[in-house]
């Protein structure tokens, strides 16, 4: 637990404190405190730990976005990007679906093949179960795969 002074320490005061806080958080991007791809601690969070206004924590969130050391994405909060490689900002079942595709276009999986069960899929993405439903009803959406009751969802055959 942190002393009085040491959080007094983190506390930002007087004009322009945004600019301040975006210094701070640029500085904790830079040295890998919040590495790329990860997001960012929430609004409530920073205003809580800066002691600032809610306002000021998004005004230095915009000017990191207008710098591109960062971007915000809908449910998943404002994820720290690279400039020569930005981040992926799909949803995990937009994941686990581009994965399936993929292996079903180079013929890792065949006409017929049955897919992986939800459950291991599951385990690999660290997903929930209505994730994976989510990628599995996008696939059967576009006609890549069949869902067989009580057996299974397989690739799509011609017949």
């Amino acid at each position: 637990m942190r002393t009085a002074p040491e959080r007094r320490k983190a506390w930002l005061t007087g004009q322009r404190v945004s600019g301040k806080l975006a210094e701070r958080l640029r500085e904790r991007i830079t040295t890998g405190v919040y590495p790329v791809g990860r997001a960012l601690p929430s609004e409530t969070a920073l205003t809580a730990e800066f002691r600032v206004a809610r306002n000021t924590v998004r005004r230095a969130l915009r000017a990191l976005e207008a710098e591109g050391l960062i971007v915000t994405v809908p449910s998943k909060g404002r994820l720290v990007q690279c400039a020569d490689a930005p981040v992926d900002a799909s949803y995990r079942y937009q994941l686990i679906a581009r994965e399936l595709r993929r292996r079903i276009e180079r013929g890792d999986l065949g006409p017929g093949d049955l897919l992986p069960s939800e459950a291991e899929l599951r385990w690999l993405y660290e997903a929930s179960r209505n994730t994976v439903r989510q990628a599995f009803a996008e696939l059967e959406r576009e006609g890549l795969i069949v869902s067989r009751h009580g057996k299974g969802r397989f690739v799509r055959s011609d017949e």
